[in-house]
C-alpha cells in the first residue's frame, strides 16, 4: 500500500509523473469524476484555511465525498491501529493533519488505504510539492536554480531540504545560530545570503524567536540583490513585517497567491496517484 508521508516517499520519476497528472486535472476542471463512489475521511483543525478548502473542493470537484473531524479524534487511548481497522470499512482513503508525526507514520503502517500527510510539526509534504510544482510552470530549469529558506528548523525548513535532497537543487538556510537544519548548508549573514540566488523561501517566526530573528526580515531592498528573475515564495500565514516586509510582498517579486492556487490539482493529482493510477 503506497502512502504519502513523507516528501522521500515519492521518487523524481513518480514526482514527474504526478506533475503530469495534475496538468491533466487542471486542464479538465473536473470533468471527469474518477474519484465518484469514494470516500475520503479528513482530520483538520478549524485554523485550516489552505489546505483544507483545497483539499475538500478538489475531492468534491472530482466526484468524491469527503467527511470531517478534527484532529483531536485522534487523540485518544484507542490504539490507532484499531481507528483505522474501523475506517477500512468505509473510507478509501484518509488525509490527516496532526502534529505528531509518528501517529500518522503508525497509522500508515497499520492501515490497507492510503494515508496522506496534509502537515506535520515536522514536515509539509503536500505543500512543498504544490510549490516544486508551480516553480516548474514559472522555470523549466528549476532544479537548476538556487534556493535561499530564511527560518527556522521546523516543518517547511526540513522539507524544503528533504527536496533538494530528492531532486538535487542547491539550497541554503538563513537563520541565527542555534536555529539551524541538521546537514543544510547555513549562511548566518542575510546580505550574503541573498546574492544571486534564485528563489527565496521564508517561514512565519515563532513567538519566542523573533528577538533572534530581528534582522532576519526579506525586503524589497534585499529582493535586489537576488538573481534577476528572482521570486519570492513566503509560506502562509506571512506576517508582514515580521519575517516579510510589506514591500516585498507588494512586489513584482512575490508569487505566493498564484503558487497556491495550484494546491488544488496537486493534491487532486496526489489522491488520483495514491488511489486510482
Amino acid at each position: 500500500m503506497k502512502h504519502f508521508i513523507h516528501l522521500s516517499d515519492f521518487s523524481k520519476q513518480e514526482i514527474k509523473h504526478i506533475f503530469e497528472l495534475a496538468d491533466k486535472l487542471n486542464a479538465d476542471y473536473g470533468n471527469t469524476k474518477p474519484l465518484k463512489g469514494k470516500t475520503i475521511v479528513l482530520f483538520f483543525p478549524e485554523s485550516s484555511i489552505r489546505t483544507r478548502v483545497s483539499f475538500e473542493k478538489g475531492i468534491q470537484m472530482l466526484g468524491g465525498n469527503t467527511i470531517l473531524f478534527p484532529p483531536t479524534a485522534l487523540d485518544k487511548r484507542e490504539d490507532i491501529k484499531d481507528v483505522i481497522g474501523y475506517l477500512e470499512n468505509w473510507a478509501d482513503m484518509v488525509i490527516v493533519r496532526h502534529n505528531d508525526l509518528s501517529l500518522l507514520e503508525y497509522m500508515a503502517e497499520h492501515s490497507h488505504i492510503p494515508i496522506v500527510n496534509a502537515m506535520t510539526s515536522v514536515n509539509h509534504p503536500c505543500e512543498i510539492l504544490t510549490d516544486l510544482y508551480a516553480l516548474s510552470k514559472k522555470y523549466a530549469d528549476f532544479c537548476q536554480k538556487e534556493y535561499l529558506f530564511i527560518g527556522e528548523k521546523g516543518n517547511i525548513g526540513n522539507t524544503w531540504k528533504a527536496a533538494a535532497e530528492l531532486l538535487g537543487f542547491q539550497f541554503t538556510q538563513c537563520c541565527p545560530k542555534g536555529y539551524e537544519i541538521e546537514g543544510a548548508h547555513v549562511c548566518y549573514d542575510l546580505e550574503e545570503a541573498i546574492v544571486q540566488k534564485d528563489i527565496i523561501c521564508t517561514d512565519s517566526i515563532p513567538s519566542s524567536a523573533k528577538d533572534d530573528f530581528k534582522d532576519y526580515q526579506i525586503t524589497l531592498e534585499h529582493l535586489k540583490h537576488a538573481k534577476e528573475g528572482a521570486c519570492l515564495n513566503p509560506c502562509p500565514p506571512f506576517f508582514r513585517g515580521e519575517e516579510v516586509s510589506a514591500d516585498a510582498i507588494d512586489s513584482e517579486y512575490f508569487v505566493g497567491y498564484a503558487f497556491k492556487k495550484h494546491l488544488l490539482e496537486v493534491q487532486q493529482a496526489i489522491i488520483c496517484y495514491l488511489l486510482v493510477e
